[in-house]
Formats: C-alpha cells, sequence, structure tokens
C-alpha cells in the first residue's frame, strides 16, 4: 500500500511546445515537450518512481516488485497494464489520424487498440480541433476525399474552451488543433494511424509516414459518439465530475478547496493529475504537473491543499 510520486518519459514530435516546461516544471532538455507521459508501462516510454525507497524503478519495475495486487482485482481482466496518461501540449496541429480497436491492433501491430479521452486543460482563444464528420459518408467517398485532398470539407471543427471533454472511442477520426493543452487518458497504446499531415516533413527532412490502407480499414465513417455531460458532484470543502467512464478507465475531475478524503479500496489504483495547485496526498507533496499514483488496497487517505485534478481509476465491467 503506497502513495507514490511518478516521473515522466517525454516526447518531443515536431508540433509541440514549451508549456509543460516553462507552465508545469517539466525537467527536460528537449527544445519542445509536445508529451509527457505521466502514467505509462509502455516500451515507447516508462514513467518513473520518483522518491522513497523505490526511487528510479520503472512503473513496470515497480509492479513487477510488488506484484499485480498493487492494480485491484478490476485489473485481472487486463493481460497488461491497461492505460496510459499524458500531457499534451500542441504548439501547432496535430496530424489528422485514428486509432484501430482491439481486434485490429492485436492483430496487426500486437498491441491494444486506442480508445481515449480528452481534458482541455488551457487553450488559445479561437482554438479548435477535428472531432469526427460532419455526417455520414462512404468508404467511397472518404478514399476520394483522401485522395484529392478534400477530407477536411467533411470533418467536423469544434472550437474548445478550458475544461471541455472529448471521449474518442477507437475508431473515430480526430486531430487536436494549435494552441491546446489537453489530458489525455487513454488505453496502453502507441498505435495511431495518420491519414492528412498538412504536407510536413519530420527531422529527417522526408514527409511523415502516412497510414491511409490502415486508417480506410479502421475508421467509423460517421458523427463521433460523444460521452453524455454530468453534473458536479458537491462534497464538503470539494467538488468532483465524472468525465467519462468506459471498460478502460473512469476519470474525474476533482476541485479541492482545503482537505477531501478519497479512497482506494482493493479494487483499482488511482492516479491524481495535478492541474493546479499543491498540497499532500497522504504524506506524500505534490505540486502542479505531478503525478500520483496511489496502489490498490491503500485505503482511506486524505488529500491537503488547494487543487484541481483529474482522478482515473478502473472499474469494474
Amino acid at each position: 500500500m503506497a502513495i507514490i510520486r511518478l516521473r515522466p518519459a517525454f516526447k518531443d514530435y515536431i508540433w509541440g511546445g514549451t508549456r509543460l516546461r516553462d507552465d508545469f516544471g517539466k525537467d527536460c532538455d528537449f527544445d519542445k515537450i509536445a508529451e509527457s507521459w505521466e502514467l505509462s508501462c509502455h516500451k515507447d516510454g516508462d514513467s518513473v518512481v520518483a522518491d522513497g525507497e523505490d526511487v528510479g524503478l520503472t512503473l513496470r519495475q515497480y509492479i513487477e516488485r510488488h506484484g499485480r495486487a498493487v492494480l485491484g482485482t478490476n485489473c485481472e481482466r487486463f493481460e497488461d497494464f491497461p492505460i496510459l496518461i499524458k500531457l499534451i501540449d500542441a504548439k501547432d496541429n496535430l496530424s489528422v489520424q485514428v486509432h484501430p480497436d482491439n481486434e485490429y491492433a492485436q492483430r496487426v501491430e500486437g498491441e491494444y487498440g486506442k480508445t481515449e479521452m480528452w481534458y482541455v486543460v488551457d487553450c488559445d482563444p479561437g482554438a479548435e480541433l477535428l472531432y469526427g464528420f460532419k455526417h455520414e459518408i462512404s468508404k467511397e467517398e472518404f478514399a476520394e476525399r483522401i485522395g484529392n485532398n478534400t477530407l477536411l470539407e467533411v470533418t467536423n471543427n469544434v472550437p474548445v474552451h478550458k475544461g471541455d471533454v472529448f471521449f474518442i472511442e477507437a475508431g473515430t477520426l480526430h486531430a487536436i488543433g494549435k494552441g491546446i493543452l489537453i489530458a489525455e487518458i487513454q488505453q496502453n497504446s502507441n498505435t495511431t494511424y495518420r491519414i492528412y499531415d498538412y504536407g510536413r516533413v519530420g527531422k529527417d527532412g522526408k514527409p511523415r509516414e502516412l497510414h491511409v490502407e490502415k486508417a480506410q480499414d479502421v475508421t467509423v465513417l460517421a458523427p463521433a459518439k460523444q460521452y453524455p455531460d454530468t453534473p458536479a458532484e458537491q462534497h464538503e470543502g470539494w467538488t468532483s465530475k465524472l468525465l467519462a467512464r468506459c471498460e478502460y478507465f473512469t476519470v474525474y475531475a476533482l476541485d479541492i478547496g482545503g482537505m477531501a478524503e478519497l479512497e482506494a479500496d482493493g479494487t483499482s489504483f488511482l492516479d491524481l493529475l495535478i492541474l493546479e495547485g499543491e498540497g499532500t496526498a497522504g504524506d506524500t507533496p505534490f505540486k502542479k504537473g505531478d503525478s500520483i499514483f496511489v496502489t490498490a488496497g491503500t485505503g482511506r487517505f486524505a488529500v491537503n491543499g488547494k487543487c484541481k485534478a483529474v482522478l482515473t481509476r478502473i472499474d469494474k465491467f
């Protein structure tokens, strides 16, 4: 039973900015920090225990040392660690892309598919993102528009504001627009199929790879299915709001005004991603930008301080 702070893995994709370092205090030498992988057991970037007796272990190594019971009984249905949590700083537009479902991804890529959700932490005035299609289209029209570069005429562009939530089921066409800072909670997968990338080139000076054939296999050619909005629940001194719940993750936004009592029972670990403020979770101090991993079975613990956070757990389905 433990409450531990994690250090993230970083990615310096070409569309990234500097806000994760400037505003969230991320310690990274990259010129651009596109993503920080705050809770990750993925082979492409593990998060690391930041302090305590297990300091320096990757999260994967921590679980191996202490046993899968730290994940909770609701995670027994997953062969691997189920989720990946990121902060994403989009200084420029991301590619128009899609992720496969589990069946396709495991058959073709050898890993999970990717259903995800976005919580808009901050954004520039007028920022937009791409979210599904304006209306249903045929496979033939999809292929034709990809070929003649008119795909963006039928995609759904959505103005965004701080606090907005987008649920992105596998197969949903999407793209984060420039000027948006997002907390992303997703399945533990790094499989992305790019369809359109504005003609950009990578660090090698060559056009970035597209995955048109695979994207055509998996894209749902219809408007996106959004998770319904839910009201905030009032507690003494704090509020919680359900953002999304699916078989892979359940996510809440917390606004804590002094003290909140939370519980990690034996069914699931918790992750607290701190978006504003500072305080302590149990005896573990945190500040803006920290990711706090709470093992299953820790029981009740107090979060003291004034902060806003995203809490993630795995529910029974």
